[in-house]
């Protein structure tokens, strides 16, 4: 069991490294560019919103905390071990799924929000991957969730 909480805990680390990364999208996005030192800017063209570089920011950090939180609830809920190893890695493919999800979001229109243009924009090849791993992740993680909320409560009981 531990070798899959460590697993996680790793995953999730490296997906709040790119989303701390993503921060720094996010200050070039609101001021045009990076100032290497004091009075020294580089103009840098950045692709997305700065709207999408917040979500982007914040929706990777709290899918590492969803992994994290994972990891330390995973040997509590009562699983067998190849049921907790199958849902360790639907975690994994979950935390890294929304990550690709947020930074394709910030590149389509649609904001990854749907197959084909929608209200928000045009979808592109990158809404279209991010839309097809969100949905799969989001299916994954209820499923997850449900079956270890179940483990929990016929556990406590």
């Amino acid at each position: 069991m531990e070798a899959y909480q460590k697993q996680l805990l790793g995953h999730a680390m490296w997906v709040l490294f790119i989303a701390l990364f993503s921060g720094f999208m996010l200050a070039i996005s609101l001021i045009g560019g990076l100032e290497l030192v004091p009075g020294v800017f580089i103009n840098l063209p950045m692709f997305g919103t700065t709207e999408g570089w917040v979500r982007t920011h914040a929706g990777g950090i709290s899918n590492c905390l969803l992994m994290v939180a994972m990891a330390f609830a995973l040997p509590h809920c009562g699983l067998e071990i190849d049921k907790a190893k199958l849902f360790a890695k639907g975690i994994i493919f979950a935390g890294w799924s929304n990550t690709i999800f947020y930074w394709t979001g910030n590149a389509s229109g649609s904001r990854a929000l749907s197959f084909s243009d929608n209200a928000l924009g045009q979808s592109n090849s990158l809404g279209i991957l991010g839309y097809t791993l969100a949905v799969v992740a989001a299916l994954i993680t209820l499923y997850i969730a449900a079956q270890m909320g179940r483990g929990f409560l016929k556990k406590s009981a």
